[in-house]
């Protein structure tokens, strides 16, 4: 695995994190360290930290309070 890669890695605690879960993508970033922006995206996606997920979030936070507001009256 190259330097920057593992410096990558180790500026996000949830990249380690993700590593010690899935620990096959040790084998593919030592042998094709090119894949890291599949890593990145695969953390995103499995993490729920993508743009529409937080849109998602936020919209049934907002639907649960909606909800409750109109139980209470």
């Amino acid at each position: 695995m190259t330097l920057d890669t593992q410096f990558k890695l180790k500026s996000n605690p949830l990249f380690i994190r993700y590593l010690h879960e899935n620990s096959y993508w040790y084998k593919i970033l030592n042998r094709n360290p090119d894949k890291i922006n599949d890593f990145i995206e695969e953390v995103r996606i499995n993490y729920r930290l993508r743009p529409s997920d937080k849109i998602d979030k936020a919209l049934s936070t907002f639907s649960m309070i909606s909800n409750i507001i109109s139980s209470l009256k």
